[in-house]
């Protein structure tokens, strides 16, 4: 496990990187939200980031979050990334500030419902397969906007905005056009951006950015 001087430092290092992407921009360092995505790693790692500055973090499956989150003494807002199962719905509510992966209003309305049912309004965003790869999870891209309006009527759910996971090659074609359905749509947030391409999100329009291995190192 990597010790509390080593997610420190690339803390650091992830920071003065953001801090250089803004600047290229124009933009406040303030305008992007870092989260910190833990995936694989325990709860002490999580809190040893959260000690060093980490104020949002991402969990890629519920049944992780389950497990790690009663065991994180650190306060953090938490964000689920991964694609989520509708039989999951009523814990995701009741583990994440924001679901990141909506990509049907029927998969929007059962968290709805869950949402209501905890009394809570549900921040959520609408996770787009930008590249219309058959792998990926997520809206295609011609359904956005109408998704989008169905999501954001849906009472207990505060749509937020856009997020996906590009194709690898030419990243930044992707971030341009999602960040034009994100205008379209008229919402706040575009989460694109991971270790190797949250630079060239930032100087896209990247309101959130995802960030893993450049803290918590290799999976595994």
């Amino acid at each position: 496990m990597r010790n509390a001087v080593s997610i420190r430092n690339d803390l650091l290092a992830v920071e003065r990187r953001i801090a250089d992407a803004c600047a290229r921009a124009g933009r406040r360092r303030d305008e992007v939200t870092l989260v910190g995505v833990s995936k694989t790693k325990p709860a002490a790692m999580i809190d040893e980031a959260i000690a060093a500055g980490v104020t949002e973090v991402g969990e890629n499956r519920v049944q992780d979050a389950r497990d790690k989150k009663p065991v994180v003494r650190g306060s953090a807002r938490w964000h689920l990334i991964g694609h989520l199962q509708a039989n999951k719905a009523k814990d995701a509510v009741r583990l994440f500030d924001a679901i990141q992966t909506i990509d049907s209003v029927e998969l929007a309305e059962k968290v709805a419902r869950a949402a209501a049912s905890a009394g809570k309004v549900q921040e959520v965003l609408i996770e787009v397969n930008i590249g219309n790869e058959p792998q990926k999870s997520g809206a295609a891209p011609a359904d956005v906007e109408r998704l989008a309006r169905s999501v954001g009527s849906i009472d207990a759910l505060r749509l937020r905005g856009l997020m996906a996971i590009p194709p690898a090659e030419d990243a930044r074609r992707w971030f341009r056009e999602l960040r034009a359905l994100r205008d379209a749509a008229g919402l706040p947030e575009l989460s694109m951006g991971m270790t190797e391409d949250f630079e060239t999100a930032i100087e896209e329009g990247a309101t959130i950015i995802r960030v893993g291995r450049a803290i918590f190192g290799e999976r595994g």
